[in-house]
């Protein structure tokens, strides 16, 4: 099994890079990214034009499939509300809620899944194929351990709703929806670590052919449910848990009857239940970043509602966050594709290569987000009747468009960068920026500028431009500042660690 398209051989360092009777040289398809990157026989703008041919080949073949997975994922928690807003009112309120609720432990599994990208990218380029199946057990253990006081935090749901002061019938409803949808923790505990194995290899169009399939067989039983056996609202939560386990039993049957993972999953083994702490507190740091990201915005919806005219403000914010939702999706995928292409690298001893591949992915994404951008603004008038017919908040969403845009083209940068981080392994890091950046700064200044200035929506977005951009710009200097060649030694003293057992994680 081969590491990557852009494996360095030695073969590669002895043969010319380029025939000097082409006017137009292309790379080779078998000259690794590094050996093209260290060629001092190349001016640097060559270098780059033939590093950049081999890195953007690699790069969208990975990104695009995940966007893919994404978009699904988030498709099916949209599709089951909207069957339940066919129900009726109270029962599109009450599965509103329950999503909500449990993006909680949806957040917290991802974010604790990516622990997985940093150490089984490090080690597939690295070659130590043997110990990515030995993350994926011990990972799923442990995600499947935090999900059982989850499980029981859930089944009080119905008392918590109600001590927040939700209605007692949406909260009953909401609660029923709730217990449909606990056995999908634990498909969140092997779904994200066997997804993220996959990833590491650079693995990624089954999981989106799988997660494509699992949407279809969701609609599909769940108007089953809803239209021919009249379950209701505990139908729908039943069939999204069902189309989840789908999902985790697909991938579990592609990764362990798959003869391409031969040398990556070996079969169950005894040493995924040693050094469980040590993953676990890496594990905290990369949810605790991720979770912090998710809920950010959520907050700033939350005090809108605070706003002299909440329901306009909602209406408003509602819109704009489901747009910028949307463009993010794209630079999530390239999140993923960075932190794949700088952990292969950085496990492969290739220091000039994640670099490369940290500036690439980050310029693609930035340029793709400027024009997402350009046609926001071009079509600021008239994109929120996608959602509405409302004039007052067709013209409040046309307002706030150009904050929008500023938020869009940031979104473009710091996901990748926050890939970056984490295939670096540097998650306590970012949790801690994001505390700062997030909580210190974005949501006093949002609170400022929208009640004490009376900016309104505009004031609560400009304090999340403001955290989001404060967080950009150090993520940015500290990747610039950034010692490439430390973090291969990083790396290296990483895996050595963990293939010997020991129980510490150096981040």
């Amino acid at each position: 099994m081969g590491v990557s398209s852009d494996t360095v051989e030695k073969s590669d360092l002895q043969r010319p890079l380029v025939d000097p009777t082409n006017s137009d040289p292309k790379p080779p398809k078998d000259v690794g990214l590094e050996s093209v990157l260290t060629d001092s026989s190349l001016s640097c703008r060559r270098r780059v034009y033939l590093g950049a041919c081999i890195e953007l080949k690699v790069l969208f073949r990975l990104a695009l499939p995940a966007i893919l997975v994404y978009l699904v994922n988030s498709g099916m928690s949209i599709s089951a509300r909207i069957f339940s807003g066919h129900l009726g009112g109270q029962e599109l309120a009450a599965a509103s809620l329950g999503n909500s609720c449990f993006f909680l432990v949806y957040g917290l599994m991802l974010g604790m899944g990516s622990a997985v990208e940093t150490l089984c990218g490090q080690a597939y380029g690295a070659q130590r194929f043997d110990m990515l199946g030995t993350y994926l057990q011990r990972a799923t253990i442990v995600l499947a351990l935090v999900g059982l006081p989850m499980t029981v935090l859930y089944t009080f749901s119905y008392p918590i709703l109600l001590m927040l002061g939700e209605p007692k019938s949406v909260s009953y409803k909401a609660s029923l929806y709730i217990a449909g949808l606990l056995p999908q923790i634990f498909a969140y505990a092997v779904n994200f670590t066997a997804q993220k194995f996959l990833q590491a290899q650079s693995v990624v169009i089954p999981s989106a052919y799988i997660s494509g399939a699992a949407l279809l067989l969701q609609i599909l039983l769940t108007w089953f449910a809803v239209n021919v056996m009249g379950m209701g609202l505990i139908g729908i939560a039943c069939v999204l848990t069902v189309s989840w386990w789908v999902m985790v039993v697909a991938q579990t049957l592609y990764i362990t009857c798959n003869e391409r993972f031969k040398h990556t999953w070996t079969g169950l083994s005894s040493r995924s239940f040693q050094g469980l702490w040590s993953f676990f507190k890496l594990s905290v740091g990369s949810a605790v970043m991720i979770c912090l990201e998710m809920w950010y915005s959520q907050i700033l919806v939350l005090l809108a509602g605070l706003l002299e005219e909440p329901a306009l403000s909602l209406d408003c914010l509602s819109i704009c966050m489901a747009v910028s939702a949307l463009s993010f999706m794209v630079s999530v995928g390239f999140n993923a594709a960075a932190s794949i292409r700088t952990s292969n690298e950085l496990g492969a001893g290739n220091p000039k290569s994640a670099l490369f591949s940290t500036w690439t992915a980050t310029f693609v994404s930035f340029m793709i987000s400027v024009g997402e951008a350009l046609v926001l603004m071009a079509s600021r008038d008239y994109i929120s009747y996608i959602f509405t017919s409302d004039a007052d908040v067709a013209k409040a969403v046309s307002d706030l468009c150009p904050y929008l845009a500023v938020t869009v083209i940031l979104n473009g940068i710091q996901p990748v960068l926050s890939g970056v981080a984490v295939g670096c392994g540097w998650q306590t890091f970012v949790a801690y920026v994001n505390v700062g950046c997030y909580y210190v700064v974005g949501i006093p200044i949002g609170c400022v500028l929208g009640f004490t200035f009376n900016l309104q929506a505009k004031g609560i977005w400009t304090g999340m431009i403001g955290g989001t951009l404060m967080q950009t710009l150090i993520l940015l200097y500290v990747t610039y500042r950034t010692d490439w060649d430390k973090e291969v030694e990083k790396a290296k003293k990483r895996l050595d660690m963990w293939d010997d057992k020991k129980d510490a994680v150096q981040n």
